[in-house]
């Protein structure tokens, strides 16, 4: 069945090129496209497209009201086509946040070379967005930080458990599920290393918007930073982020390298060398995302001896990741996402 793309952009050189890079693929095909979100909505409201590809900044409506509109009334899948600005970052987060599958960074020059040089990344970033369930893309509502699980430890015993850290790796949604599940977690949390797909200029902003909204101190990871209780580092964008150990104390080791699983920062990369220096006294978790980066590393944390956890299908935006975990016999549980902050607190008090 070919794949039915809907473009709204503003800008003609973005439609006429994504149009000319569609015509080469059988299995996907522009159905339609529109300068603007007022001509578009009549337009997918008569016949309902695959995917949207949706620009931000756009006249007459800008794409934020325009996607929230759409997952509101009839969710579809969307991948966001933005530019890399500080403002267009922030934005693009929200839209995210607001249902969003995906983003495609885009620059502001050199705009027709950029996206016929990125064809085949493009054209598998909207073969996986329609298949992907969009109702599961908006961020829940948080549960209030320290009432995530009826099971969870007292606070004294946090304060006692050692040193166990937790490592978690997500692609597509899981900038939804991560907040769904950090702001979940109590300031006395275990320290948890994050890789999460995301263009570059991206994390950082990431960051900041979680630390504003957990009980947790987030922050994008830098070279030496020590994973202690209640931080939470997140790979930047572009680098790989690693887990070494030095006295007994964690530390974020961030450095260049080639894409991993077509993935700069990799969750294999995190997820190895977190087996290779924490082994059993760690908690891996491996969330909604396309592809399979992440499922060799959980293998071995798995028969490393680490507790190790997949997100459910039923609440995953795309099963791609945790599936492939699942697959390889990586993994200890399977549970839906509004139980991934009680296992943390759970492996927590088990010291």
């Amino acid at each position: 069945m070919t794949v039915q793309v809907y473009v709204v952009d503003d800008s003609a050189v973005v439609r006429q090129t994504v149009m000319h890079l569609l015509q080469g693929d059988p299995d996907i095909a522009l159905m339609g496209s529109a300068p603007n979100p007022l001509i578009a909505g009549p337009a997918i409201r008569k016949q309902r497209p695959d995917v949207l590809l949706l620009d931000i900044e756009m006249p007459g409506m800008d794409g934020l009201t325009f996607l929230r509109q759409i997952m509101a009334d009839d969710p579809i899948p969307t991948v966001i086509c933005s530019t890399l600005t500080e403002r267009g970052s922030s934005v693009a987060l929200e839209a995210l946040s607001a249902g969003a599958v995906a983003v495609v960074a885009k620059p502001r020059l050199g705009l027709k070379q950029f996206l016929e040089e990125s064809r085949r990344e493009l054209v598998q970033t909207l073969k996986s967005a329609a298949r992907a369930n969009p109702r599961n893309a908006a961020v829940r509502k948080p549960v209030p930080a320290g009432r995530a699980a009826p099971t969870a430890p007292a606070a004294g015993l946090h304060a006692l458990a050692v040193n166990k850290p937790v490592v978690i790796g997500s692609s597509t949604g899981g900038t939804q599920a991560l907040e769904a599940i950090i702001t979940a977690l109590p300031a006395d949390s275990p320290g948890i290393a994050i890789v999460q797909h995301m263009p570059e200029k991206f994390t950082a902003m990431y960051a900041q918007r979680l630390n504003g909204i957990c009980a947790m101190n987030v922050r994008e990871a830098k070279d030496g930073d020590r994973l202690e209780r209640g931080v939470v580092l997140i790979a930047p964008g572009g680098r790989h982020l690693q887990l070494r150990k030095a006295a007994g104390q964690y530390f974020a080791k961030v450095v260049e390298g080639p894409p991993v699983n077509r993935h700069t920062p990799s969750v294999d990369v995190l997820f190895k060398s977190a087996a290779e220096c924490a082994g059993k006294d760690l908690l891996a978790i491996i969330l909604t995302g396309m592809g399979d980066d992440g499922a060799r590393g959980m293998k071995q944390l798995h028969d490393g001896g680490a507790r190790t956890l997949a997100q459910d299908e039923a609440t995953c935006v795309v099963f791609g990741m945790p599936k492939e975990a699942i697959k390889l016999g990586a993994i200890n549980d399977i549970l839906p996402l509004d139980r991934m902050a009680s296992a943390i607190l759970q492996f927590d008090a088990r010291g």
